[in-house]
């Protein structure tokens, strides 16, 4: 049977066609090709309008909504409130210390040395000389040894407190005896510095009562710049934070030290989260001293011109409560942190005044939903890709 080539070709070109037509309609739908990667800003707004989220707010960022914030924010800690200032550790011995006792005797001393000096006139004066007891270690029972006065209780007491004592077990085995002890090695009054700082390690404290910034100081400084560093200071169960530059710029903040405290130093402790048509997606690292969404925008390298919409970029955040009803905002009883999208429109010049004092928290999420445009182009250009293999195709069998 014979069969017309045009008819056979013309045929043969149809059944390409259908076929490259069901692959290219099938593949985008099986693999997702055909929809965005991320939630429009339609999508975005739809579900804080249906509430499928309990106590969601979606709120237009502008400079009313950043002033409100900034008076209802919580008050920044503070070392001054939340640890307060300490006295200074005096002269108190503790187990491990290490203590040098001096006695003196009036003339003609009987224990602890004495001598004679000539007055060339008939008659020598005589002299007391110290006598000093090596230093000696506290021990594990709290006390010292004192020749002639046996085991004298240490541990717990001032050093005034010690002296004391040792003058009344020496009366009647020495002449007028007096008594200095000093601390020759701090075993037990130490701060603990970590963190980034030239020398970690435990650093000891005197009756001077050093301050916060002494003992930072002593460790050889911080290894970032002082206004990226922030201080943690922990004191028993208590522990604050706060930005190294503020404790600077404010005396009131440089507080006394006490035994044990433990202070370290942290370089850019907070992050947030970028995603969607920025200039790169990555977990970004900011300081103590507070970031602003102007300055995290463009850490990001701002947004793609070809894929964002500029109207379609969202702060996700959990707020307290107290701080949405200052925001005139209805919250569910139930909840006392509240899921919060702050839309930020950069079509508006206004928002960029805001954009330079709203503070970006800590565990932030920004992102950038791409604009219709550029979905569509997207498409597009996967229809492209995928037809013009098959029209290749085609022509070849023409």
């Amino acid at each position: 049977m014979n069969v017309n080539n045009e008819t056979f070709r013309s045929d043969w070109r149809g059944t390409i066609a259908l076929v490259c037509g069901t692959m290219l309609l099938g593949g985008c739908a099986a693999t997702g090709l055909s929809t965005a990667v991320g939630p429009s800003r339609k999508a975005i707004v739809n579900e804080a309008s249906a509430a499928n989220i309990e106590g969601l707010q979606l709120i237009p960022l502008n400079s009313g909504v950043v002033e409100a914030l900034r008076v209802s924010d919580l008050p920044a800690e503070s070392f001054a409130q939340t640890i307060g200032s300490a006295t200074p550790i005096g002269t108190v011995v503790g187990v491990g210390d290490v203590v040098e006792v001096t006695i003196w005797e009036a003339p003609p001393a009987l224990l602890f040395g004495g001598g004679m000096i000539s007055t060339k006139i008939g008659q020598d004066i005589g002299t007391s000389r110290p006598g000093t007891i090596p230093e000696t270690l506290v021990g594990p029972s709290g006390t010292i040894t004192v020749p002639f006065a046996g085991q004298v209780p240490a541990a717990g007491r001032s050093l005034s407190s010690i002296e004391q004592s040792i003058v009344s077990r020496l009366r009647g085995k020495a002449n007028q005896p007096q008594v200095i002890v000093r601390i020759v090695r701090n075993a037990t009054a130490n701060v603990s510095v970590l963190g980034e700082v030239s020398n970690s390690g435990r650093i000891p404290l005197t009756p001077k009562g050093e301050r916060l910034l002494d003992i930072l100081a002593a460790a050889g400084g911080t290894r970032q710049p002082a206004d990226r560093i922030t201080l943690q200071l922990s004191r028993g169960n208590v522990t604050a934070t706060m930005p190294l530059a503020e404790v600077i710029r404010n005396p009131a903040q440089n507080i006394i030290l006490q035994r044990d405290d433990v202070l370290t130093a942290i370089y850019q402790p907070f992050t947030l989260t970028v995603l969607g048509a920025a200039g790169k997606n990555e977990e970004i690292r900011f300081e103590g001293t507070g970031l602003t969404l102007a300055q995290a925008l463009g850490r990001i390298g701002g947004l793609q011109d070809m894929r964002a919409d500029p109207r379609g970029v969202f702060i996700f955040r959990y707020e307290t409560a107290e701080q949405m009803r200052a925001l005139g905002r209805t919250v569910p009883p139930t909840l006392t942190r509240v899921p919060v999208v702050y839309q930020v429109d950069l079509k508006d010049p206004q928002t960029y005044f805001a954009a330079q004092k709203f503070a970006m928290k800590n565990s932030d999420v920004i992102y950038i939903s791409n604009s219709p445009a550029a979905d569509f182009q997207r498409f597009v250009n996967i229809l492209a890709s995928s037809v013009l293999p098959g029209v290749s195709v085609v022509n070849s069998v023409r």
